[in-house]
């Protein structure tokens, strides 16, 4: 047997080993003692840990708005304010389901904007689960307002005239381009990306984007390129891109 063909071997050996665990767990441990975040079945919580079974959920809520729905009206008052918003077509070519206008959640925005419901609850995750304690272990305070470019634009990736839709197509994107503290210090991507002379400020934003990474399934930054050099973009898109 050939080195690809041994190597095919050992992955389906393994997987069968760990299917075959997973379901003498699901023998001995019934589905209700396994925990929320692990188990297919169980309804999706901003609260719950992100894993690659929270991440499934996450990606079922595109075809299913009204689970979608069902989950933000369960989030605490205060760390949402948003409308829902009933199917519609703002440009020609670029019609708009499942979304939501968001005017804040547990932080303020420079402006109300439109946003996939599936985004939003990735988000209410990301902000509660990773941006949030990241900015008090690094700043000592809390984010209080993100600066965003903006979510839907009816266009193709990068602009081009031709080629694939963007996700911001279907308002299943979002660019950040710098936050403000609760004691109203500011951080930059522009500004502080990778600068020396503001480590603090560069260090958060690195380890902001490594966070989101884990939300979303697409994290684009001023590595990627110069069309992101003054910010984030991250969309719900299931392609892992971490850039």
């Amino acid at each position: 047997m050939n080195k690809k063909g041994k190597i095919w071997k050992l992955t389906i050996m393994l997987l069968f080993i760990a299917t075959f665990s997973f379901l003498t767990l699901i023998i001995k441990h019934n589905w209700s003692k396994i925990p929320p975040h692990w188990n297919p079945w169980a309804p999706l919580t901003i609260n719950q840990p992100i894993n690659l079974i929270t991440k499934w959920k996450l990606n079922n809520l595109k075809q299913n708005p009204d689970e979608c729905l069902q989950i933000l009206s369960e989030v605490y008052p205060k760390d949402i304010n948003y409308k829902s918003l009933r199917d519609y077509t703002p440009v020609e070519g670029c019609p708009l389901t499942n979304v939501i206008k968001i005017k804040n959640t547990g932080v303020k925005f420079n402006r109300e904007f439109i946003l996939s419901c599936p985004l939003t609850v990735a988000w209410l995750m990301f902000e509660q689960q990773s941006l949030q304690p990241l900015a008090k272990e690094v700043f000592g305070k809390s984010v209080d307002k993100i600066n965003h470019y903006g979510s839907f634009a009816c266009r193709n990736i990068n602009n081009s005239v031709v080629g694939k839709k963007s996700e911001h197509a279907t308002a299943s994107a979002l660019d950040i381009a710098g936050l403000k503290l609760s004691d109203g210090r500011t951080v930059s991507v522009l500004k502080h990306w990778d600068n020396e002379n503001e480590a603090e400020k560069s260090d958060f934003l690195f380890q902001f984007k490594d966070g989101a990474c884990k939300f979303f399934g697409t994290v684009l930054g001023p590595e990627y390129n110069s069309l992101h050099a003054n910010h984030f973009h991250i969309d719900s898109k299931n392609t892992l891109i971490c850039r």
